[in-house]
């Protein structure tokens, strides 16, 4: 029945080495499973439902991934998109987490829309790759000035805005001794470095008092609070267009990279150095943020982790559906979860802020025209506290600065009409 579903001969690959490459993908993303019920709580949604909804989205998407496209490829919720999801839609645009949900269901509509009809190429090609690296390091920069306040080192400040915390305090020694940890297993290529170090925060903010022990196993709790709360209706409103796009661009960008990236590592790619069963893949990555929404998670999105199951021998998608059924055994680790401290994750968080941001050495810095659009779109995700309107100015100055620059006829219609919506929102529908 494998060898039929998966194909593991014409692979070069057996039943053993999915199983391997497939726990191997688990231990470097599991710390999603701590890290999304604890952001997504800061906007008020219900942490037990949200650790459930996280475990149910990835196993959905796993599922979809391995049966549907056959490609060892893992999904859960995306980081960056949490982090946006409470501190830019929820906390700071003063959305409810219903209509957040709502913005990530209609994005991922909008993704199953791109990828039946083939347009997905149109999309990718139309937005100009400066801006795709700029919005990635921005996402990173956010996610570390996230991280930074979460562990108390960066604090308010009435005078400056910001200023340096107390050093000294608990949660700025464990915020920075994880993301040592985890930056020297990375390193050294522990398997599971982010999830050791998140753990170990933990256990050793227990030992000396700082946290307590909720446990470690027990029945799942219930779902109920997060599951179809999803409001819709509210995310119709011209003021959630540039969320709703930030949830899909993202998602789509993220998506695209990885799935590019894991299937060049395990020589998935044809002679053309395209994937094939593209349109399924997509699917299943569109389709699981549709299931994640509806459960009470933010964008479910193809993790990059999957390298190092595809690493380990991982080839088919029988190695996805082995991380599914992982991540259905995580839910009954609930107490566990519930006992990670913010400060234990924000050396996570850094950590990945610390690869997103690594796409700054790819831009054209000699070309102010290129340049420009790409540090605004850095900068300002961080400093307004909101992916969106990130993206929003980068394409604004992005178009403006080439066609004053006499470069308007490099700039793809679909860039002029984005510009022309998020400057309509800014200044028109205010």
């Amino acid at each position: 029945m494998l060898e039929r579903l998966f194909q593991l001969k014409a692979h070069n690959t057996s039943v053993r080495n999915e199983v391997v490459g497939g726990i191997t993908t688990f231990l470097t993303m599991a710390y999603i499973i701590f890290v999304n019920p604890s952001i997504l709580a800061q906007a008020g949604m219900d942490q037990g439902a949200v650790f459930v909804a996280t475990c149910l989205a990835a196993a959905i998407g796993c599922l979809i991934m391995g049966l549907y496209a056959n490609y060892p490829i893992a999904m859960a919720p995306g980081m960056g998109l949490n982090a946006f999801f409470t501190y830019g839609v929820v906390l700071g645009m003063g959305y409810s987490w219903e209509q957040a949900l709502g913005a990530v269901f209609l994005s991922g509509v909008l993704f199953i829309i791109i990828s039946i009809f083939r347009i997905r190429e149109w999309v990718i090609n139309a937005i100009p790759s400066s801006l795709k690296l700029g919005i990635a390091a921005g996402i990173g920069l956010f996610l570390a000035m996230i991280a930074l306040q979460n562990s108390g080192i960066i604090i308010k400040n009435p005078a400056t805005m910001v200023s340096l915390g107390d050093l000294a305090s608990p949660s700025a020694i464990y915020g920075l001794l994880g993301f040592f940890v985890i930056c020297a297993l990375s390193y050294l290529n522990v398997t599971g470095a982010v999830m050791i170090g998140i753990l170990l925060v933990t256990i050793l903010s227990m030992l000396f008092g700082q946290n307590e022990f909720g446990g470690l196993v027990s029945a799942p709790p219930s779902i109920a609070p997060t599951f179809l709360a999803m409001d819709i209706e509210g995310a119709f409103q011209i003021s959630m267009l540039s969320v709703i796009f930030a949830f899909f661009f993202v998602d789509l960008f993220d998506t695209s990279g990885t799935l590019i990236g894991v299937g060049q590592r395990g020589g998935l790619l044809n002679k053309d150095g395209n994937l094939p069963r593209l349109k399924k893949a997509l699917l299943a990555d569109s389709t699981a943020t549709v299931a994640g929404a509806a459960l009470g998670t933010s964008s479910t999105t193809s993790y990059i982790e999957s390298a190092s199951g595809v690493a380990a021998g991982g080839r088919t998608g029988l190695t996805a559906v082995v991380v599914a059924a992982l991540f259905l055994l995580s839910l009954f680790f609930a107490p566990l979860a519930g006992s990670i401290p913010a400060y234990a994750t924000a050396g996570a968080l850094m950590y990945v802020a610390v690869l997103m941001t690594s796409s700054l050495a790819h831009v054209e810095w000699d070309d102010i025209s290129e340049a420009a659009p790409v540090l605004i779109a850095a900068f300002t995700m961080p400093l307004t506290y909101s992916i969106a309107d990130g993206i929003a100015l980068s394409f604004i100055s992005y178009a403006v600065i080439k066609l004053l620059s006499g470069q308007g006829k490099q700039v793809s219609l679909a860039v002029y009409a984005l510009a022309a919506l998020f400057i309509a929102k800014f200044f028109i529908f205010v």
